[in-house]
């Protein structure tokens, strides 16, 4: 018996001992894995970020372009101080790409959006510094029908990029590539009507200030061809521009009206080291009023659509062309120079002479109208036209002339008696046509080429001699500009740019 009980502890504990051996080489279980769970609440590409409510959605884009005739700016254009001699850079490329985020959530209150976009953005002209492309044009927080932080203009309706890839080089106001700065509130009317207020980064042209003989040699400001500062005459930044809208969008459409209060604060009347004990001009308001619609044409081929949208400003030119930093326009060609002084008011004399004026608003007005044509669902063309003019009033323009010197003005200061001479009128229109062919090989992958005509309709001198503060100026006072001999007169302006694009979005 004890060797029966024996043998049957031994068989127990021998099976226990295979089996704990085969257990060990059985596969261990895995651990649950915590798969990506899709967003839809907000449209293809969102996800929920693991542990979280919020659903996030990253894309982004690359392209690459090359433009002929563009004077060394995608910005300021090719009527930006351009002699047209050996140093003008008319070869120009540019390479672009942003990553983007786009986060929500859902609050008692509405949605609470975040959304960033940067990357980099060059303009080569042969020397590029690949460290210095960092950008960023998008960062803003949306919420409860507030929008904060750089997003757009909510004065903005014509989206000129949507049509030309150059659409900067022509005038017109729209801010959608850079970005602008808002903290605004839309409130949703029902059947597709919104209205807005909002405080934005004031737009600046420039400010010109005119002192001195009839031909001074001091001022505020920069005449066509100088070297320009931004915000040129302008005091520091005080207040908002402050724009509202009422807009419709629906299925055949949109259309919006809109308006802004634009605050002219200038400096002082002598631009000296003194010039605080001169006084100043009082602080002013500009404004603009705009109104813009688009219709859809499916009638004509799916796809289509047309746009127009029109603006009158006294005192606020940059909501006519928002593009760079340099609000005149000036080109030299055959020593022949055409040219436009863009600013937002002019003032001139001094309080101790008696003379001082205020501040003498500019005023301004601008359409811009396209049309995109689908030949194909993948072949699509754009033609668009805009255009803007530029005007002052007796007393800015005597001012201006003063300022230009060479004859341009009669009288003096001190008497009150200041004119333009004959001949000399500051104001001047600038336009362009264009059209944009492009095949979308994919829904995200684009291959375009665009053209441009562009034209200068300048401002006059006295004689048809450029003026002596334009023509010894920064750009053509230069060796080669056709104006250091003295030999340069005035006239209209035009040149063509031609651009080809490769473009991927990373999400269609």
């Amino acid at each position: 018996m004890k060797m029966v009980r024996s043998l049957l502890l031994g068989s127990a504990a021998g099976l226990v001992a295979v089996t704990a051996g085969q257990a060990a080489d059985l596969p261990v279980k895995a651990k649950p894995v915590q798969y990506v769970k899709i967003c839809s609440l907000y449209g293809a590409g969102f996800y929920y970020m693991p542990g979280t409510d919020m659903c996030l959605k990253v894309g982004g884009w690359v392209r690459s372009e090359v433009t002929w005739g563009i004077n060394g700016s995608s910005t300021q254009g090719p009527f930006n101080a351009n002699v047209n001699n050996r140093t003008t850079q008319n070869l120009w490329t540019r390479e672009r790409g942003y990553i983007t985020a786009d986060a929500r959530e859902q609050t008692a209150y509405g949605v609470a959006r975040g959304y960033i976009a940067v990357g980099i953005n060059s303009s080569n002209t042969g020397n590029e510094a690949p460290s210095t492309n960092f950008s960023s044009n998008r960062a803003y927080v949306q919420w409860a029908g507030f929008t904060a932080g750089l997003a757009v203009s909510f004065y903005d309706f014509y989206p000129a990029a949507a049509y030309l890839y150059r659409a900067g080089n022509i005038p017109n106001e729209d801010t959608g590539d850079g970005g602008w700065w808002v903290w605004a509130y839309t409130a949703q009317l029902g059947g597709g009507v919104s209205a807005t207020l909002s405080a934005e980064e004031r737009r600046t042209a420039q400010i010109i200030g005119v002192t001195g003989a009839a031909t001074p040699t001091d001022f505020v400001g920069t005449l066509p061809g100088g070297a320009f500062a931004a915000g040129a005459g302008y005091g520091g930044w005080q207040n908002f521009d402050y724009v509202g809208n009422l807009r419709v969008d629906q299925a055949w459409g949109s259309a919006q009206v809109m308006a802004v209060a634009h605050q002219l604060n200038p400096l002082y009347y002598a631009p000296t080291s003194t010039a605080a004990l001169d006084g100043h001009p009082g602080d002013d308001w500009g404004w603009v009023v705009g109104a813009g619609i688009k219709i859809n044409t499916p009638f004509v081929a799916p796809g289509d659509n047309f746009i127009v949208q029109a603006a009158y400003t006294e005192g606020a030119l940059k909501y006519l062309w928002s593009a760079g930093s340099n609000p005149n326009v000036a080109n030299a060609s055959g020593g022949n120079i055409g040219y436009g002084v863009s600013t937002d008011c002019v003032y001139g004399g001094t309080l101790v002479a008696g003379n001082a004026t205020g501040c003498l608003q500019t005023t301004g007005w601008g359409v811009d109208v396209a049309y995109e044509h689908y030949w194909t669902p993948q072949w699509h063309q754009s033609l668009v036209f805009n255009y803007m003019s530029v005007s002052y009033g007796n007393q800015a323009n005597a001012l201006l002339c003063a300022a230009e010197g060479g004859g341009n003005s009669t009288g003096s200061f001190v008497l009150g008696t200041l004119a333009a001479a004959p001949g000399c009128d500051n104001n001047y229109q600038y336009w362009g046509v264009g059209s944009r062919l492009q095949w979308d090989v994919t829904k995200s992958f684009y291959i375009g080429v665009e053209a441009i005509y562009q034209e200068l309709d300048s401002a006059t001198a006295v004689g048809n001699v450029v003026p002596t503060n334009i023509a010894t100026s920064t750009a053509y006072g230069a060796t080669g500009s056709g104006c250091a001999t003295g030999t340069c007169t005035v006239g209209n302006q035009s040149n063509w740019t031609f651009t080809v694009r490769m473009h991927k979005d990373f999400l269609p």
